[in-house]
């Protein structure tokens, strides 16, 4: 928008409400609904008698000029041309030098017309998937990074950790007897601690239920009976995987969840990130969050995978790549062949880690295989979106698949990145299989198929945690390729691993003491800290206990291989 020279008066028109910004003046609102103009008028050599009109609210919608006060005054000396921005269109002409006041001499509003609803309406701009999900999502017909826009959430999830609190907060906020936004949307599910004796944990998944009770929510996963996860049909295990599997995840939608893998939802073509409880007692109550647009990161995997790798390798080369802060606040878009030809558990892998990039959410555009297993998991409808062909990212990464080597991720850190048999020198306690990283069914299957091709028995303990009762039920019923007919837990049984426990996040994230498999002491022995190599995802000092413990992150296949020689080992010895 110009400011324009009339005679020796300058027109300026100042927007005076983020619902009246256009799309091209988006980065001009920190700037004009703050007292940020009668400053700056001041320091161009004017006076502003009247500064507070300038922060009154019009309504006025659109053309011929975008809503809002204008205001006129005299300019003595040569502005010159200026911009506010360097991506608005704010400019100001040159103008003549004249010996007049400097004072401003009237303000008005112009014209009101009558307010239209915003839409999507067609693209102006290219845009990134995930921008198009916020635009949809915020019913602004454009929007760019750095634009803060509220937002319609599609589906709420909260667990036993984190519910009680926003429950709280909600009441808190907006009432003891105030009702949710929709008792449809809103998701909840008991995973993290919920197999101990632990009172405290034990009455969060109580509250749960009150609050479920209370408000009639539809999708609340239930347990009751701790002793046998089997005698609760209803109880499901890891949220980020039970959300998938009960078709609670559809491509284009906004999903929020107070969890910060909750972005694992992003390989369906959808937005997903993790709030906190303060967010998600406001999304209760509203069905709304504010969000600023992140800028995409392009994540361009070409190449045939080895059969020795996984996404967990993938994902731990891009984490490697960028850092743990490589991503932060930014969306990471996973496009080329090797990720089209990936599974969609495969695909939850890769994006389920972002957030250990510092992603504020991951996305794969979705497909074919996308679509297909939706097929059984969910009836409503939705409607995918991608990339513009010229749309703008932030970066571009590439990397040739086919080159790359089993990796892991050494203490204390999950970009401390190396090739697995550099660390063959590594002894090792303990391996864990098991969290919404590297708890699927396909996680089970490719650690069966090492144990399998070895033909050995595991040299240290290990450790089997399904995610869902899903997955406990495939690990005892499906048969692995190649094994005549026997299933992962007969595989599982013959290497001499650990019984398959009950379906949860188990000691991903530490948990109570009686936690299943939680690291609780620092020493394997008097000469050496306890080892463990994990299918899970942080590697923090206690994130799986013991503050001393060391966690080297890992595919299920490095796992199950380690877990047969006692040391960090390259699957390759047993797969090829």
């Amino acid at each position: 928008m110009e400011l324009k020279s009339c005679s020796n008066d300058i027109v300026i028109f100042f927007l005076n409400s983020q619902t009246d910004i256009g799309p091209d003046c988006c980065h001009a609102i920190d700037i004009i609904t703050c007292n940020y103009w009668p400053a700056m008028l001041t320091s161009l050599g004017f006076t502003v008698e009247e500064g507070n009109i300038l922060r009154d609210y019009y309504n006025a919608s659109s053309a011929p000029s975008l809503g809002g006060l204008t205001v006129i005054y005299q300019p003595q000396k040569d502005l010159g041309s200026f911009c506010f921005s360097s991506t608005s269109q704010f400019s100001v002409n040159k103008c003549k030098k004249s010996a007049v006041s400097k004072k401003i001499v009237s303000v008005m509003a112009p014209q009101q017309s009558e307010r239209r609803p915003a839409t999507t309406g067609s693209v102006k701009n290219a845009m990134t998937l995930t921008e198009k999900i916020f635009s949809r999502a915020s019913e602004k017909p454009q929007l760019s990074p750095g634009d803060n826009v509220w937002v319609n959430v599609d589906i709420l999830m909260t667990h036993d950790v984190c519910g009680p609190g926003s429950f709280g907060i909600f009441k808190k906020e907006f009432g003891e007897n105030a009702k949710v936004w929709d008792r449809e949307k809103i998701v909840i599910i008991p995973d993290h601690y919920i197999f101990t004796s632990d009172e405290r944990a034990n009455r969060n998944v109580d509250i749960l239920r009150d609050f479920c009770m209370e408000q009639n929510i539809k999708y609340f996963y239930d347990i009751k009976d701790l002793g046998n996860f089997k005698a609760n049909p209803d109880y499901k295990g890891v949220c980020h995987i039970a959300l998938a599997q009960e078709g609670h995840c559809r491509p284009g939608e906004v999903l929020l969840g107070t969890d910060s893998h909750t972005c694992t939802a992003g390989a369906f073509g959808q937005f997903a990130t993790g709030i906190g409880n303060t967010d998600a007692g406001f999304v209760l109550g509203t069905g709304k969050v504010l969000l600023k647009v992140p800028p995409t990161l392009r994540f361009v995997l070409d190449g045939e995978m080895p059969d020795y790798l996984l996404a967990k390798d993938l994902i731990l080369q891009i984490i490697g790549e960028i850092s743990v802060a490589g991503a932060t606040y930014k969306s990471m878009e996973f496009v080329g062949t090797t990720v089209e030809r990936l599974s969609m558990e495969e695909r939850m892998t890769l994006c389920n880690m972002v957030v250990e990039a510092g992603g504020k959410n991951g996305v794969v555009p979705a497909d074919g295989t996308t679509f297909k297993y939706l097929e059984d998991k969910t009836s409503l409808p939705y409607e995918p979106v991608y990339s513009d062909e010229k749309a703008s990212f932030l970066s571009e990464y590439r990397f040739d698949i086919s080159k790359l080597e089993p990796l892991v991720a050494k203490p204390h850190s999950p970009d401390n990145r190396a090739l697995a048999r550099e660390c063959k020198d590594v002894k090792i306690d303990r391996v864990y299989i098991g969290s919404c990283t590297g708890g699927k069914t396909e996680d089970f299957l490719a650690a069966a198929k090492v144990f399998l091709a070895s033909g050995k028995k595991v040299k240290v303990p290990t450790f089997l945690v399904p995610a869902t009762q899903k997955v406990w039920m495939d690990v005892y019923t499906l048969p692995v390729p190649g094994s005549g007919g026997k299933t992962c837990s007969q595989i599982f049984e013959e290497a001499g691993c650990d019984t398959p426990a009950s379906p949860s996040c188990g000691a991903c994230l530490g948990g109570p003491k009686d936690t299943y498999a939680r690291m609780n002491e620092p020493m394997a022995s008097c000469l050496s800290l306890q080892v463990c190599v994990s299918t899970t995802n942080r590697n923090f000092p206690g994130r799986m206990g013991h503050k001393e413990g060391q966690i080297y992150l890992a595919s299920p296949y490095t796992a199950a291989a380690s877990a047969l020689t006692g040391y960090v080992t390259d699957p390759r010895e047993f797969l090829e």
